[in-house]
């Protein structure tokens, strides 16, 4: 979408939806700091199979040390039946995308149902056994901050080869998952004032021709989250045409960090 269009549209509507791309976007920036974005996702190392599925059902989340309280669900998680052989050479899949609050993450555990098997390189399907999975959950440990105003991705590495294992000489075969956990930083945040804070204006991260993301104001602060780092224009937009455009080159955004704009004034 060009520069020009998303102007027009920044001055005939009010609907952000429309203007958003691939962006999470917050009219007020006090409220960035209270939760944080954490997307989990799925990866694997390859094994001797050629499919493994795992059945997932549910994530939970502690933000403290005890192992027996404090546990909830994570929300939006995308339970489902997974071949972890489709991700391997760095490919992934986002097995949930949810707002915590921020701070340090303790602990997850990864609940899976009871459909769990591989298909081994003659055809074979084997059902695998998960007694502690499907229970109350693979616990990992984690202990690490998820900070707000960007994305937090957890990549949960998945080790097919030493996670399955044979029982005995008996034909059957147990899950038992082995799973390193990355956290990384994904993006960073740009957050800022307009006065006169009583008029309402668009703000547009440009990067060339591509608005990367955009919000509005909300009594004059705005805030940008979750966006590529990189260097962008930030053309600042009035809803009241009384008040001249204003843009402001040469934004540097880094990951994990906020980019704090000096005051904009608009002029007449």
């Amino acid at each position: 979408m060009t520069t020009s269009r998303l102007k027009n549209l920044a001055l005939g509507t009010l609907v952000l939806g429309s203007l958003v791309a691939f962006s999470s976007c917050d009219t007020n920036g006090s409220k960035g700091s209270e939760t944080a974005r954490l997307q989990i996702a799925l990866t694997d190392d390859p094994g001797d199979y050629k499919e493994v599925w795992i059945d997932v059902k549910e994530i939970r989340f502690n933000m403290t040390e005890a192992d027996d309280q404090n546990w909830a669900p994570l929300p939006g998680v995308q339970a489902g039946m997974y071949n972890l052989l489709d991700l391997v050479n760095d490919k992934d899949t986002v097995l949930a995308d949810a707002q915590i609050p921020s701070g340090k993450l303790g602990q997850l555990r990864l609940v899976l149902g009871d459909n769990n098997y591989i298909i081994t390189n003659r055809g074979e399907k084997l059902m695998l056994t998960t007694p502690s999975a499907q229970q109350s959950g693979l616990k990992l440990n984690i202990h690490q901050a998820v900070v707000g105003g960007i994305i937090n991705k957890l990549t949960l590495d998945f080790d097919v080869a030493k996670s399955i294992v044979e029982a005995g000489n008996s034909g059957k075969y147990i899950l038992k998952p082995v799973i390193r956990t990355v956290l990384t930083a994904v993006g960073g945040n740009i957050k800022g004032f307009v006065l006169p804070d009583s008029v309402q204006t668009a703000v547009l991260a440009i990067q060339g021709t591509d608005t990367i993301a955009s919000t509005y104001t909300s009594a004059g602060g705005y805030s940008i989250r979750g966006i590529d780092a990189g260097t962008y224009s930030l053309h600042y937009i009035p809803v009241d045409t009384l008040f001249k455009k204003y843009v402001k080159d040469g934004v540097t955004v880094n990951l994990g960090q906020v980019t704090t704009i000096d005051t904009v004034r608009l002029q007449k």
